[in-house]
């Protein structure tokens, strides 16, 4: 056959297939409506699922982690008091050189116990200098909800969540007692009234969690005025976290014995949910278009079924059996061409409204703090996502469609003819 025969084959196969899919308009209507709802749902649930893991490790950085953490090696497997920075004013020098650097928190940590006349709790204790602390962290500010957080005076001032307030029966302006051990092993106590609360949303956080000023914890930790400039770590804040690596390798050969991790070493479940981003929208896609599959498998059988006979006459006179088997999967491949659009256009408009706005899930707070998410998720789907749903699409059409035309060329034209 000539280039042109072939070229005019083919686009007979393709007007044939065009004519047959709206020879039943309704059911065709519904193949198309389905794989659309099927691509919309898809993305609309990729969205959310993106949307809730980012905000979990989006908070997680802004609250407490940061970017990047340097601590003295050890620290983090005892915390004890005696793991504290060797040189506190070379790494400030450092981190005030690197320009990828936005703003950094010295920090002195320790794990305590805070008592009220109702109870007591244990606490990570945070001491901090608070102009530093609200640079790199959304507490100080964003999530205050009573007093100040660590106003300069004369006593201990201490800034804690609401949770562990309610736990200890505390309220602004009331007294406790942090018991801590010090840099010799020593236990010792002290007094500090309640200046600031705080709701993080993060319940966990909330409820194990308090900040007091660095000078005022290692005035304690010390025995005396001694020690106050020192830290046991140093949260740094990026301009762009896509540089955590980088950066944490250039603070490694500068500062070659401390330990310099970033927010995947330090948290791991950061690292999970993020590597986890891109198989979320595939077991979306997966789960969605097998059921697609067999719904297009039903609808296009039916179709060739109906059509025993109309294809027996074309065998008949001459239409060969690979241009059949064409023209089946050219039907199928058109519903999905038209359905993949609509579906990725719906979507990509959910995605982008609830992007902006948001869903608003306060009637689920108490649970979604208990977990350390937001009240409010904001979708947000890859780019790649959409690329994937349409190709996954056109191969789940492809493939939905090879039974139906296997069955369709397995017709004898004899016995399609006297079909009813």
């Amino acid at each position: 056959m000539s280039p042109t025969q072939i070229k005019q084959g083919t686009m007979m196969i393709w007007i044939m297939a065009w004519r047959n899919i709206w020879r039943s308009p309704t059911r065709s209507g519904v193949v198309i409506a389905a794989i659309a709802l099927g691509v919309w749902a898809a993305l609309a649930l990729t969205g959310f699922a993106t949307g809730m893991m980012k905000s979990y490790v989006k908070s997680a950085i802004e609250q407490s982690v940061s970017h990047i953490q340097i601590h003295e090696p050890g620290f983090t497997e005892d915390y004890e008091a005696k793991y504290t920075l060797p040189d506190v004013a070379i790494v400030a020098q450092v981190l005030d050189t690197t320009v990828e650097v936005q703003a950094y928190s010295l920090r002195t940590v320790v794990s305590g116990m805070a008592a009220s006349g109702q109870g007591a709790r244990g606490v990570m204790v945070k001491g901090v200098d608070p102009e530093q602390e609200a640079a790199v962290s959304t507490i100080p500010e964003g999530a205050l909800t009573a007093g100040e957080f660590l106003p300069e005076m004369r006593g201990n001032a201490a800034f804690m969540g609401s949770a562990l307030a309610q736990k200890l029966g505390l309220k602004e302006r009331s007294k406790f007692v942090l018991t801590f051990q010090d840099e010799h092993l020593e236990i010792t106590s002290a007094a500090f009234r309640v200046m600031g609360l705080f709701d993080s949303g993060n319940t966990p956080y909330d409820e194990a969690t308090l900040y007091v000023r660095r000078s005022d914890l290692n005035r304690l930790l010390q025995g005396g005025p001694e020690g106050a400039g020192q830290a046991h770590e140093a949260a740094v804040l990026l301009k762009d976290v896509g540089a955590a690596d980088q950066v944490a390798g250039q603070l490694r050969a500068v500062l070659p014995n401390l330990d310099v991790q970033t927010y995947r070493e330090i948290a791991p479940d950061l690292e999970l949910y993020e590597s986890q981003l891109q198989n979320v929208s595939l077991i979306y896609l997966a789960v969605i278009l097998l059921a697609l599959v067999f719904g297009i498998i039903n609808t296009m059988l039916m179709a060739v079924l109906e059509r025993v006979r109309e294809l027996g006459m074309l065998m008949a006179i001459g239409m060969n059996r690979g241009r059949v088997f064409a023209m089946i999967v050219l039907e199928t491949l058109a519903l999905g061409l038209l359905a993949a659009p609509a579906g990725l256009v719906l979507g990509y408009l959910t995605v982008s409204y609830v992007g902006k706005y948001g869903i608003d899930m306060s009637g689920y707070s108490e649970g979604m703090a208990s977990y350390g998410l937001a009240q409010v998720i904001y979708f947000e789907v890859p780019l790649a996502a959409y690329w994937q749903m349409g190709a996954g699409v056109f191969v789940t059409a492809v493939l939905a469609s090879l039974y139906p035309a296997w069955k369709a060329i397995r017709l004898q034209p004899v016995e399609a003819l006297r079909a009813v």
